[in-house]
């Protein structure tokens, strides 16, 4: 039987404590943040949004008034620059029409979800990590590195999509804000030290409960998984 869940999320936590997530001064540059690190890792992410701070851009207004090459500019470290300007300005003239974070938060979760899809280049993660970082929402994320650690922990095939990864997560965990924002975090943190493409087993804390590694040789672990983005 695979390791539970929130086994895994208590195992985590003991190894790498508290991660004090999503980083960010404001709950708009968080949800900044999010959009912006599509594709991007976090420091080229932090860079960015250190431009737009440096300009006095992170703010709706500014973003949804600037030049597009003016802003593209500021978040050039994000990658895929003038795709994500467009993202933003989409994203920061929406915030301002329905009241910003106020107005966003008289709508119900389903309702939420589904306008924050609607938006040019919110994807599912996107919308969800937004949802739960910058709106206190109750919703879990599903990123490649999830994806990652519960295949290989034996809980389900990659065919598997989003929204089912999802409900199966979710219907094992008690319902919780504080739970599902830390245990985003730990997974984060723990693909980063060992759960890679290039699983890097020794010392996992997973070790003993993933059917992935070749136990007979603990030290020359490196099973590649395929393409999971």
């Amino acid at each position: 039987m695979s390791i539970s869940p929130l086994q895994i999320y208590e195992k985590l936590l003991t190894v790498y404590g508290s991660q004090h997530w999503w980083p960010g001064d404001s709950h708009f540059e968080m949800m900044v943040g999010a959009i912006l690190t599509q594709s991007a890792d976090w420091n080229s992410v932090k860079i960015s949004i250190n431009n737009l701070k440096e300009q006095q851009m992170l703010n709706p207004e500014a973003i949804a008034n600037s030049k597009m090459l003016d802003l593209a500019e500021l978040i050039k470290p994000s990658g895929s620059f003038m795709q994500k300007s467009r993202y933003l300005q989409s994203f920061a003239n929406f915030y301002i029409d329905q009241g910003e974070r106020k107005g966003l938060m008289k709508w119900p979760m389903s309702v939420q979800r589904a306008r924050l899809l609607a938006l040019y280049g919110i994807s599912q993660e996107t919308a969800d990590s937004i949802m739960l970082y910058a709106l206190d929402r109750p919703t879990f994320v599903i990123d490649t590195f999830t994806k990652r650690l519960f295949v290989r922990l034996g809980h389900f095939d990659y065919i598997l999509g989003y929204e089912a990864i999802q409900h199966y997560i979710q219907q094992r965990l008690p319902e919780s804000l504080p739970l599902f924002q830390e245990f985003h975090a730990l997974i984060v943190e723990h693909a980063k030290r060992h759960c890679n493409t290039k699983p890097l087993c020794d010392q996992c804390p997973l070790f003993d409960d993933c059917p992935t590694p070749d136990k007979s040789n603990k030290d020359n672990k490196q099973n590649i998984d395929p393409d999971v983005d």
